[in-house]
């Protein structure tokens, strides 16, 4: 079974990505719990992967719904979302398993990776022409 994957979610979550490896080299020699911190941001930005691909499913799937039924399909997926991100951090935050606020850190990768988009999509371009 092969998968195609949309062009703008492979750049969305190449921008997630690459904002965890920057972190995990820029931020990570500062911190005192360097397994912790490490931890919780590649908890986060696999919170963040988890989340843009459910968005693209969800966005998928509404578009075969009415203009109202698609509006209340995409705000329960939307609470779903949410809620699955209150549960990981709420898990971090219990069992100190790992950092909750790098964690937070790498679920923001996906804010950021939209705003890299643009420029992840113009690198993608230039090595899919070679």
């Amino acid at each position: 079974m092969k998968i195609k994957i949309n062009e703008t979610l492979r750049e969305l979550m190449s921008g997630i990505l690459v904002w965890g490896i920057f972190w995990q080299a820029a931020g990570l020699p500062f911190v005192k719990d360097r397994p912790g911190c490490s931890f919780g941001l590649w908890i986060g930005v696999l919170t963040a992967e988890l989340y843009a691909a459910h968005m693209y499913i969800s966005l998928d799937k509404a578009l075969d719904f009415d203009e109202k039924g698609a509006q209340k399909y995409m705000m329960s997926r939307n609470m779903l979302r949410y809620g699955f991100v209150v549960v990981i951090m709420g898990i971090l935050m219990i069992t100190d398993f790992a950092n909750p606020l790098c964690a937070f850190l790498g679920v923001i990768g996906l804010k950021a990776a939209a705003y890299m988009q643009p420029f992840i999509h113009r690198v993608f371009d230039k090595f899919q022409r070679k």
